[in-house]
């Protein structure tokens, strides 16, 4: 996606007057002015305006491709090479990956990227203490990281990094699937994950990028070894909101976040790591830093011409759509949350809070439902939930000199738990306006909106883990004793949602 870009709108070209990016401006304030956001026509790098279709300069040849690039500036000989998928969009550009330039053996080093090619805050700020600063408190390493490169893509051609932004603008923030972060849908497109708990976080996260965005300017007036080489507005006046939160969309599509090194160089931007590297859930190969470089060795055999895949951590499918557009139908850490509480109103609720506190769980408890593993999520709910309904100050007594979380359970207990249970699951997924068979029918059409087809396949995932719960927790209800007791009747039961 376009780093500095409105999405298919208006642009902001290249300044007329660019300092070098490397050149000392003692005082760069004096070149303030008050652009009042306005929108000009693009530059011949970025989309036309109006088209909707990618044009590419000819003059850009000059730079040759990134890989190319990096081995002009220290990337050692590799073993891969960058290939190319079709776009879905006929109107985008197709997509760039790293394959293997030859056969691959598990433990080999697919290419090394020195220091000097990785971003990250230590170089951008030059100042590992300002940099910690500036994390810690109202800012995001990804919002630092955006910004920079929002003001490198100013400098055009003279930047160091242009040939890797430009690597960026193609891609646009797509991930494997071609499919930009729900971060930059629409309002109907964000209505295709109606009945999701991703579509609340979607908006969520897009409200904490605009408290980021609120803040920039704090970054302009304590990294003054920054913006000395940059003779342009202060951060609200030269980017407005929209263009921050792509940028920012497609630093978070593609940052390392690197194991066992300091604070500001926990978050990376590396060239031929993601997305140009595919993720993977059941992959071990993770990009690591050695000494003066981020290295990746591989975890599994690659013929030449194939894909390289890397770990992209234990992400449940909800995240993995939010920060990188796809979904991983294999994903062993897909996961559901339900939330259960002690209902406050309850006169013996402190008692019961103590209970819970004692097993090591909350007053408010998040419980993790994995994929392929709903029965056991049941089975930890139910002790947290008995306690809820339990209400005679006698058995509360029992229950508060007892080791452990026992609770008695007589059989209307037991039935008025699993029932609240099975209502829980059969509201969740009434909230979804289609059903599994519709979602497989919809799947099958290979003619499917991209982010209706992302969109689907992380709606089909849950209702899975969804009907797996309500499975189990029937399968339960069938093997109580006797059919004929009533749920016995709970005031103050705990609350689902």
């Amino acid at each position: 996606m376009e780093l500095t870009c409105l999405h298919n709108k208006c642009y902001l070209p290249p300044s007329p007057y660019i300092s070098n990016p490397f050149s000392k401006n003692p005082n760069p304030r004096i070149f303030y002015r008050k652009r009042n956001n306005l929108c000009l026509a693009s530059a011949s790098d970025t989309l036309v305006a109006g088209s909707g279709k990618e044009v590419v300069s000819k003059k850009d040849d000059e730079f040759g491709d990134l890989k190319s690039w990096m081995h002009k500036n220290g990337l050692p000989p590799c073993k891969v090479v960058l290939k190319e998928r079709p776009s879905y969009d006929e109107k985008h550009r197709p997509i760039h990956y790293v394959a293997a330039s030859e056969d691959l053996q598990a433990g080999d080093v697919a290419f090394s990227v020195p220091n000097s090619l990785v971003v990250t805050l230590e170089r951008v700020l030059g100042n590992e203490t300002i940099a910690e600063l500036l994390t810690t408190n109202k800012l995001s390493e990804l919002a630092c990281l955006a910004l920079y490169l929002m003001y490198e893509k100013k400098q055009g051609k003279k930047s160091f990094w242009y040939p890797y932004i430009r690597e960026l603008d193609r891609q646009r923030g797509r991930g494997q699937m071609a499919v930009e972060s729900p971060l930059l849908w629409s309002e109907d497109e964000l209505a295709y994950l109606t009945g999701s708990p991703t579509k609340a976080e979607v908006l969520e996260r897009a409200e904490g990028i605009k408290r980021e965005y609120n803040e920039l300017d704090t970054v302009w007036f304590m990294a003054g070894s920054l913006f000395q080489q940059y003779p342009y507005d202060i951060p609200t006046e030269a980017f407005p909101f929209e263009i921050f939160k792509q940028a920012f969309v497609a630093v978070q599509s593609c940052v390392v976040h690197l194991q066992k090194v300091a604070l500001a160089r926990r978050f990376a931007l590396v060239p031929l790591g993601p997305p140009l590297l595919a993720y993977r859930s059941n992959c071990k190969a993770m990009l690591s830093a050695v000494d003066g470089a981020v290295e990746l060795v591989v975890d599994r055999p690659y013929k030449a011409g194939e894909p390289i895949v890397v770990w992209c951590g234990p992400q449940p499918n909800s995240k993995l759509l939010i920060n990188y557009g796809f979904v991983d139908d294999e994903n062993s850490y897909d996961r559901l949350i339900v939330e259960a509480a002690l209902n406050t109103e309850d006169p013996q609720y402190q008692d019961k809070r103590l209970v819970v506190q004692r097993n090591g769980k909350l007053s408010v408890q998040a419980f993790q439902v994995y994929a392929g593993k709903e029965k056991d999520a049941i089975m930890d709910m139910l002790p947290y939930l008995r306690l809820g309904y339990v209400s005679d100050p006698s058995e509360m007594q029992s229950v508060l000199s007892s080791q452990g979380p026992v609770c008695p359970v007589s059989p209307c207990m037991e039935r008025a738990v699993l029932d609240q249970l099975a209502d829980y699951f059969e509201g969740r997924l009434a909230g979804y306006p289609t059903t599994l068979n519709e979602d497989e029918s919809l799947l099958a059409d290979p003619n499917l909106n991209p982010r209706r087809r992302v969109a689907t396949q992380l709606v089909r995932l849950e209702k899975k883990i969804l009907h797996a719960c309500l499975q189990a927790t029937t399968d339960m209800i069938d093997q109580l004793p006797d059919h004929t007791v009533s749920p016995c009747p709970a005031p103050y039961a705990p609350l689902l949602k």
